[in-house]
């Protein structure tokens, strides 16, 4: 695997994620047999010292991690007489760092300690490694597809809303250029990027350049302007007019048509290739004509239905494609977590097949100032 140009050598702050802290330390996320399993030992008084190894199956891109840390160093612990007892100082951690390459069957994360403190905690941190690992392979899988062209990160519209911001970090870490919403972007103080939507363009009655003229009156000082030029299914004629009346406030036009759409431009050229959606086809003749009408600067946005597969074929036809958006298909997949406890009390006691495997790149957990949020 190529080396990720966003991996990062620092922890999140724990107060970053925001945790339903006392939920989760009553195990109402939890699945209920690890809570059963921390009732179990709480009521026979039994405290085993536990080394938990925890990998997945792949090669990938760690995320995830500083949010299954934060999970551990705030929802550790038992109930004493009504009051929380943290139990995160009785633990010893180590683990990998978000953006990290990781091969199959590598530890990521290892917890030694007292079981009860943690074992109600395995779904939570399990699934934040599934889930965000999965996007930054994603990311990073079109990342490398595009050659170090931009990507924008635009599958907010295709998921829960609550999903927003550490997918959004996951994407960044993994190579991203952009993500569409000031959620995504929030946890390392950026904002989302944008295009004049079809609904802009819509409200001013259809008339792209109207929208793409308004919105850049509001908005050109404060970001790079990039006009969806679709909406009339005529994306020469209506790119044309945009960089015509925008001039160097335009950035960027995109290129966004439907796959069940044949763009007006290709009306009297179908036959010899697939025409329908953004095609190689229909992103030349946009390129052509900005370049023939003296607007070369302004780039061109590709989006609809691209994945790692779709942009590579672009990129070996030589597309002239500045950047990609990319939706959907960064949701797609599975990347799944197991951990195993691989050793009890000093002595090795593991799942046969699971046993202990050696893990010389974690590392002790340090943040670069004491968390936040914890309990008194």
């Amino acid at each position: 695997m190529s080396k990720v140009p966003n991996a990062v050598r620092r922890r999140l702050a724990p107060a970053t994620f925001a945790l339903p802290v006392d939920k989760m330390r009553s195990g109402y996320y939890s699945d209920a047999y690890f809570t059963f399993s921390r009732e179990v030992l709480e009521h026979d008084g039994h405290r085993p010292r536990v080394l938990m190894q925890v990998f997945q199956r792949d090669d990938s891109v760690l995320g995830g991690i500083d949010e299954a840390l934060a999970i551990l160093r705030l929802c550790s612990g038992r109930d004493v007489d009504g009051r929380w007892v943290n139990g995160w100082d009785g633990l010893s951690v180590r683990a990998l760092f978000d953006g990290d390459l990781i091969e199959p069957w590598e530890p990521v994360l290892e917890i030694e300690g007292d079981y009860s403190l943690f074992c109600h905690l395995e779904t939570l941190y399990l699934g934040v490694l599934a889930r965000r690992t999965l996007i930054s392979r994603n990311v990073r899988d079109v990342v490398e597809a595009a050659g170090g062209k931009p990507i924008m990160y635009f599958p907010a519209r295709f998921d829960h809303w609550h999903v927003q911001t550490g997918d959004g970090w996951a994407a960044h870490i993994a190579g991203a250029i952009g993500v569409s919403t000031d959620a995504q972007a929030s946890w390392w103080g950026g904002k989302g990027i944008g295009t004049v939507p079809h609904g802009l363009i819509a409200a001013y009655g259809g008339d792209t350049v109207r929208a793409a003229v308004k919105f850049a009156d509001r908005f050109a000082n404060e970001l790079y302007v990039t006009v969806l030029v679709d909406f009339e299914n005529d994306s020469v004629r209506t790119a044309l007019e945009v960089a015509d009346a925008l001039g160097d406030r335009l950035w960027a036009v995109r290129v966004d048509t439907s796959d069940t759409m044949v763009d007006r431009s290709l009306w009297h050229e179908m036959g010899r290739f697939r025409p329908t959606g953004v095609v190689p086809e229909l992103v030349a003749k946009v390129r052509r004509a900005l370049d023939n009408a003296g607007h070369e600067r302004v780039r061109i946005v590709a989006s609809g239905g691209f994945d790692p597969a779709r942009i590579r074929a672009f990129e070996r036809a030589s597309v002239p494609v500045d950047a990609y958006g990319v939706g959907s298909s960064l949701l797609r997949g599975a990347n799944d977590f197991t951990a195993d406890v691989v050793r009890v009390d000093g002595r090795p006691c593991a799942k046969v097949g699971r046993e202990e495997r050696p893990a010389p790149r974690l590392a002790p957990v340090v943040w670069d100032q004491e968390p936040s949020g914890d309990p008194a």
